[in-house]
């Protein structure tokens, strides 16, 4: 756009001068009306270029250079007088400088000695002694270096030393550029912006020297997987900005895994798209936002700031405004043998999508937290979970049961979450100490002052914390020690190791032994099969939850489980008489 624009304007002031001077400079040598058609050729071709040229390809200019030479020579070679043909040689410089400018060393020289050759063959060819066109070529030629010199200091003020990627300067100004394309062309636009986590442990600990090199490594990587139409910019610091034309969101999503795939260094990423309208700088500001939360829901992922909802995350704020969604519980039951009693259960989030039927309840949290739905789900779920489990408990006096509700990672980074708990919990009637908040082993990773200081305050209101899906993550076993946390729910994939025809995994073991080091609670989840249940029992596991017992069902449904087998939970579960006092109505 902008070489169209400087093109062009050179062109039309070289038209409407040629045509005024043509218009009152004496004399009858030459061709009068043939230096008029070329001024004027010249005065259309620039305003072709202000018009289509942006949508020219990058060639198309060097013809349009080329041809501009070519209109010069035309015209000083038959201007009415000597001294206006002398005159018009000025315009080569014209030539000059908008080849310096946007054409390259070697290309810039390529048209600086087609203006030269034009000029010292031209000007003598009016009468004139062959030296006379040397002064106007020499010009023409000093004029060009000096333009390009500083065009390319200009340039350089544009690119990070470090990595020799555009700064956030230069990538300011080609997002503006990108923007108003995009303007003129309806076509999508989308801006990622990531950061590397962690990144000044390694200038603390290994220099700033390992520092430079990793960031240096990192832009090497990802800059080979672009195409040149999309802009890596080192936007400050260890932050990489990247600028993606005609990209959908999703499209830039993937990308953005793609490159935080080929890196060692974790690196967390806010992704967002451009609306007719916004600024530049709006745009940054939401890619930041997603970046932010990326960071508070445990670093190292994607998360998409989005500037418009899809038709699921549409239906989703619906639902939750209507309350249409379903919490269902499965049992966490005692393992041995006396059977599997229920001590507890998991709250779960049930919704079956028109949009998208096939979205899974962790398709469905991702939505929830990308479209900022996350707050109102959770303390829906929250709240639905709390009413239902007041209800179990008046029904079945007799069980002291907990219930466990999974917390999001984004809602535990907001400084009011632990207040908002404690009101659901006073609103409801459900006791503190028989809630279990069940958080991921990489959200208590995220090293937030913020979600670190809630889980205290929870902890300090009754509230036992639950770390689930142990053994996924990376936490580490002094940081275990040091987490706010009561229970460990060992992630399935470990039970499903589990089988008769080789023996049990020794971590297991292991965890069995940490969790009773640290005065933790197991809870063993996806339990599937009675092989598996007595080998977690002789490992010394006490709590279970799994298909085995139970799959998660409606709160009517899992009253009359209960009430049917005495408390007890399972297929092979017997009826006991442990104090147990059947309901006969118990929906009445």
């Amino acid at each position: 756009m902008v070489m169209a624009r400087t093109t062009g304007a050179f062109y039309v002031m070289g038209g409407v001068l040629g045509l005024t001077i043509t218009a009152i400079a004496p004399g009858d040598e030459g061709n009068r009306p043939l230096v008029a058609i070329a001024a004027f050729i010249a005065l259309l071709l620039g305003l072709s270029l202000l018009i289509w040229g942006p949508r020219m390809p990058h060639s198309a200019h060097h013809v349009y250079v080329g041809v501009a030479t070519v209109l010069v020579t035309i015209a000083v070679y038959w201007f009415p007088n000597t001294v206006g043909a002398i005159t018009l040689a000025a315009f080569y410089v014209f030539v000059a400088c908008d080849a310096a400018i946007f054409f390259s060393w070697r290309l810039l020289t390529a048209h600086l000695a087609f203006a030269v050759v034009c000029c010292l063959w031209v000007v003598p060819s009016r009468g004139l002694p062959w030296w006379s066109g040397i002064i106007p070529s020499g010009i023409t030629v000093g004029i060009g270096i000096v333009v390009g010199i500083l065009t390319r200091m200009a340039a350089d003020a544009d690119i990070d030393v470090l990595t020799g990627l555009l700064n956030r300067r230069g990538f300011d100004r080609a997002l503006n550029v990108a923007i108003a394309q995009a303007g003129r062309t309806g076509q999508g636009l989308a801006l990622v912006l990531v950061d590397l986590d962690r990144f000044q442990k390694i200038n603390d600990h290994l220099g700033h020297r390992a520092g430079d090199a990793v960031l240096q490594r990192v832009g090497d990587t990802w800059a080979k997987l672009l195409t040149p139409d999309q802009r890596l910019a080192r936007y400050g610091g260890d932050a990489f900005a990247l600028l993606l034309p005609n990209t959908t969101e999703q499209a830039a999503i993937l990308l953005t895994e793609q490159l935080r795939a080929a890196v060692t260094t974790g690196c967390s990423a806010g992704v967002t798209s451009w609306q007719p309208g916004e600024s530049g700088s709006l745009l940054v500001s939401r890619a930041d936002v997603g970046l932010y939360r990326a960071k508070q829901a445990g670093r190292n992922r994607t998360v998409l700031e989005s500037s418009r909802q899809l038709p699921l995350a549409v239906e989703l704020r619906e639902a939750i405004d209507r309350g249409a969604l379903d919490v269902q519980y499965q049992p966490i039951v005692t393992l041995g043998e006396a059977g599997a009693k229920a001590v507890g259960v998991e709250a779960l989030l049930r919704w079956s999508s028109h949009a998208q039927p096939e979205v899974t309840t962790e398709g469905l949290i991702r939505v929830a937290e990308e479209y900022d739905l996350i707050a109102d789900l959770d303390e829906l779920v929250l709240r639905r979970a709390c009413a239902d489990a007041a209800r179990l408990q008046e029904t079945f006096a007799q069980l002291d049961l907990t219930l466990n509700v999974n917390v999001s990672g984004l809602e535990l980074a907001q400084a009011e979450y632990a207040d908002r708990v404690a009101g659901i919990l006073a609103d409801s009637g459900w006791p503190a100490d028989q809630l279990v908040l069940e958080v991921t082993e990489s959200e208590l990773a995220a090293e937030s002052e913020t979600a670190i200081a809630n889980l205290h305050k929870l902890r300090e209101r009754g509230v036992r914390i639950a770390i689930d899906d142990f053994g996924t993550g990376y936490s580490s076993l002094s940081r275990l020690a040091t987490l706010p946390s009561d229970i460990l729910k060992v992630d399935q994939s470990f039970v499903a190791s589990i089988r008769s025809d080789s023996p049990a995994p020794p971590l297991l073991g292991v965890i069995a032994a940490l969790s009773k080091s640290l005065d933790l609670q197991v809870i063993a989840e996806g339990v599937e099969t009675e092989y598996q249940a007595a080998v977690l029992t002789e490992l010394g596991f006490a709590l279970a939850q799994g298909y085995h017992y139970s799959d998660s069902q409606p709160v009517t449904e899992l009253i009359n489980d209960l009430n049917e087998r005495s408390g007890l939970v399972g297929a092979s579960s017997e009826p006991s008489t442990n104090g147990w006092i059947p309901v006969e109505n118990p929906l009445d």
